[in-house]
């Protein structure tokens, strides 16, 4: 039975390898593109909140991008740090960013999403660059951003930054976490109009102000943790073009500093991703386990020579999944597979548990029932 069980794993693994190995290619670099010659106006926006272990550096970046027609709007959510003196050294130097203080949260509203919203209205902006406040930019993103969507003619275009950590066993976990994702949401397919597949990732969200209004801008989605891609979801469902670009060597961030860090951070949205449904997570879950965890560890403990050649298979596959992704990676990434899928499993379970044993989610130290999340989720 364990051998048909693996052997049914190493068909998926051929399957899944070559659907990613073909299709990321498609996606291209940012690096690549050429700087526009076509200069709209541009709005950057950021929600920052408690953000002064990583501010000064990224808005640095942010306030000298060589593009001569843009402004960076900067919403400070009701940080309690330092947050707000940083901001306040910075607008002396940048003419072109402006500052807008929330001190208070409507109610039906998540922080983030409400001070991206309050940006939005201080511009007038022909394009709106939504970014979190811990991302690094090269100066010529914006540059090459607006060549690429005047030359395809888009309305969103969303970038995947470079992610750093600073832990070796991160960065390999954050490699299993991103097939994961490319899995699920089929990037390539993003810039397809007769495909669902959509896109959006909180450090680069570029989307033309008429599209954004007419999709019905963050108000739709006020009480959503997974506000990145719930912006994709709107753009595409609302019949706008769009595209994903990687953004390696011209946008990165730290996001995560270790384990830990990471798997609190997703736990708060995971289930969210999931719309609150508890069969789709434990169906993802179980997925997970099956085909990225157990397969390793069934075959160590199988004592069967067939069984052992099939495990062996599995890992020469994801071995060459990993070697030729098209990004950065080390070259021991596909030896944390297993662990990576186990630690996802972990956090989907303890997320789902988590979110319905207390009913709700804690946001930024605020309530939101269950109830009010998913009436809201649409």
């Amino acid at each position: 039975m364990l051998f048909y069980y693996l052997l049914a794993i190493l068909i998926f693994w051929v399957a899944l390898v070559i659907l990613l190995l073909i299709n990321t290619r498609k996606i291209r670099f940012l690096k690549d593109q050429p700087l526009a010659k076509i200069l709209p106006t541009v709005a950057v926006v950021i929600a920052v909140r408690n953000e002064e272990d990583n501010l000064a550096e990224a808005l640095k970046s942010v306030c000298s991008l060589d593009y001569p027609n843009y402004q960076v709007m900067v919403v400070n959510d009701r940080s309690t740090d330092q947050t707000q003196t940083i901001l306040d050294s910075f607008t002396g130097q940048y003419p072109h960013l402006s500052v807008r203080v929330v001190s208070e949260l409507p109610s039906g509203w998540l922080g983030k999403n409400h001070a991206l919203q309050q940006g939005y209205l201080c511009t007038d902006s022909e394009w709106l660059l939504f970014t979190d406040a811990d991302i690094v930019f090269d100066k010529d993103v914006l540059s090459r951003s607006m060549h690429y969507v005047t030359e395809h003619s888009l309305d969103h275009l969303t970038i995947f930054p470079e992610v750093r950590s600073r832990s070796l066993l991160l960065r390999s976990i954050l490699q299993t976490f991103f097939i994961m994702l490319e899995v699920r949401q089929k990037p390539w397919e993003a810039r397809n109009p007769n495909s669902d597949a959509h896109m959006g990732i909180g450090a680069f969200n570029l989307v033309k102000r008429s599209s954004y209004q007419h999709a019905g801008t963050h108000s739709r989605i006020k009480l959503r943790p997974d506000d990145d891609l719930q912006l994709g979801r709107l753009i595409k469902s609302s019949g706008f073009s769009q595209d994903v670009l990687y953004g390696e060597d011209q946008i990165g961030l730290e996001w995560y500093t270790s384990i830990g860090e990471f798997t609190n951070g997703l736990m708060k949205n995971m289930f969210s991703v999931f719309d609150y449904n508890p069969f789709k997570a434990m169906g993802t879950a179980i997925s997970t386990f099956l085909v990225f965890t157990f397969p390793l560890p069934a075959t160590l403990l199988s004592g069967n020579r067939w069984c052992l050649l099939v495990g062996l298979a599995i890992l020469a596959l994801q071995w060459l999944l990993m070697w030729f992704k098209p990004t950065r990676k080390q070259w021991w990434d596909f030896l944390v597979i297993a662990f990576a899928g186990g630690v996802m499993t972990y956090i989907i379970l303890k997320s789902t548990y988590k979110t319905l044993s207390q009913n709700g989610i804690i946001w930024r130290d605020s309530f939101y029932s269950l109830k009010e999340l998913k009436k809201r989720s649409d």
